[in-house]
């Protein structure tokens, strides 16, 4: 993707006159870009890390600095992406797990992206804000409250501020969702729901479980994620992975931006799903040592949410069951309904309409209500994001990084959203431990929710 010049300019002024009537809310005007080139780095670049970073190297106004990792093979697997887009090699930080402090003290970055184990991601967002360095932080959810408390002061105290790195706000279906949401097309906002369910035990086994004192940025033992990911389903018993499913909801009902979180209750079912994974594989079996090891998360795990204007949200995690992938979206008001049936598809689903559907209690196919209401964004850049991870969704994630870094604009997904999704994780394992009881959501803005005005998905340049 080229630097933004003023033919750019020119054509996106036009772009956006015409999503103006689209939208059918004022666009955002965007300052003039500060800075051609953005220079990064790189925290962490295992598999997830590598995806950011082959957006970042597919353009011509990102540098990649530096990178940072103890896992040496990953190191090597990122410098040879580097490599093949005859880029310079990044500087390499892989003395140990800490070595990441010695990258953000550097003078010639200006923002990194921390795509670390979840464990490290508050500790290192902590460094690199307190260091003056612009942060993307991947997702997951806190270890501890206090994580996102700590980060919330910091970025107030520092004014630097932190991006919420969640690409399935960025989906395609969800974005025109939300496009018809702020059309009043579903009328007033009842009810909504989301969830990680996806089969993760291959993943989670992956030849080995760690089950000793910990795993980190610097594990051994299995590949990838096995190095880290399954110890949390050892010692955890919570909604592990919240954002993916509350993330895009939350931008629909304008958390943090006229509405808040307010409570939450969850409950968890049995775990047996991994043990019977392991015992069944054939590099596993009754006998293989991980069939000994004790798994503390419940194989589906429900979570409640109460929102300050009166919606409510359930999330699901299911990660330990055989399934195929649905992150389980519907949304619901007083006017009608969409449901989520993600085969990977832009138009699958199911959506309804008390004053549009040809049909009473008939369900539509979503084809035709996707295609007209594709947010100005995917008009924009679906070329752009062919490719890309995750569906394309990755492309828009990471850009909206740079370009809110380039123009020294508000990160439309900011750390008050980082830290209300993150809070969900361990107020659902004390939840959890006390029998469902309901747990209060802070309110990480202190207030500022009231005033703060909606800007996610409202700007056709990010």
């Amino acid at each position: 993707m080229s630097t933004y010049t003023r033919r750019h300019f020119l054509r996106d002024a036009a772009v956006a006159g015409a999503a103006v009537s689209a939208i059918g809310t004022p666009l955002k005007v965007l300052a003039a870009e500060k800075t051609n080139i953005v220079r990064i780095g790189m925290i962490g670049v295992g598999l997830r890390g590598q995806s950011h970073l082959d957006q970042f190297l597919k353009r011509s106004d990102v540098e990649i600095v530096a990178m940072a990792d103890p896992d040496k093979n990953m190191m090597a697997m990122a410098q040879k992406l580097v490599a093949g887009y005859k880029k310079k090699a990044p500087a390499e930080y892989t003395n140990g797990n800490y070595d990441y402090k010695n990258l953000v003290k550097r003078d010639d970055i200006d923002a990194v992206l921390i795509a670390s184990p979840w464990e490290w991601h508050i500790e290192q967002a902590l460094a690199a804000v307190n260091a003056g360095k612009k942060a993307g932080v991947e997702v997951c959810g806190a270890i501890k409250l206090q994580d996102c408390w700590d980060i919330v002061s910091a970025v107030e105290k520092t004014k630097v501020p932190v991006m919420m790195m969640e690409n399935v706000c960025y989906r395609r279906d969800v974005m025109a969702v939300l496009n018809m949401v702020q059309q009043g097309m579903f009328g007033e906002i009842l009810h909504l729901q989301g969830g990680y369910e996806h089969d993760l035990r291959e993943v989670l086994f992956n030849n080995g479980v760690d089950g000793g004192e910990g795993v980190g940025f610097g594990a051994t033992g299995g590949f990838s994620e096995a190095k880290w990911r399954t110890d949390h389903y050892v010692k955890r018993n919570g909604e592990l992975y919240p954002t993916h499913g509350l993330g895009p909801v939350s931008t629909m009902i304008d958390i943090n931006r006229g509405n808040r979180l307010t409570a939450l209750s969850s409950i968890s079912t049995k775990s047996r799903g991994l043990h019977r994974f392991i015992v069944n594989s054939p590099k596993g079996g009754p006998n293989h040592p991980n069939a000994k090891v004790k798994f503390k998360e419940g194989d589906i795990v429900t979570t409640q949410i109460q929102t300050e204007n009166g919606e409510t949200i359930v999330l699901t995690h299911d990660t330990s069951s055989p399934r195929p992938y649905n992150l389980g979206f519907r949304v619901q008001g007083t006017n009608g309904l969409w449901i989520d049936n993600h085969a990977g598809g832009f138009d699958e689903g199911l959506i309804y309409f008390e004053d549009k559907s040809p049909q009473k209690h008939a369900w539509e196919n979503t084809k035709s209500y996707m295609e007209k209401y594709d947010h100005p964004l995917w008009q924009k850049y679906s070329k752009d994001a062919e490719g890309a991870g995750h569906g394309g969704m990755d492309f828009f994630v990471d850009n909206s990084f740079i370009e809110c870094v380039k123009r020294d604009a508000e990160f439309p997904l900011d750390v008050y959203d980082l830290a209300t999704w993150y809070a969900i994780t361990p107020l659902s394992e004390k939840s959890i431990e006390e029998g469902g009881q309901l747990q209060k959501i802070p309110d990480f803005t202190g207030g500022k929710w009231q005033t703060r005005k909606p800007i996610f998905g409202r700007s056709t340049d990010y």
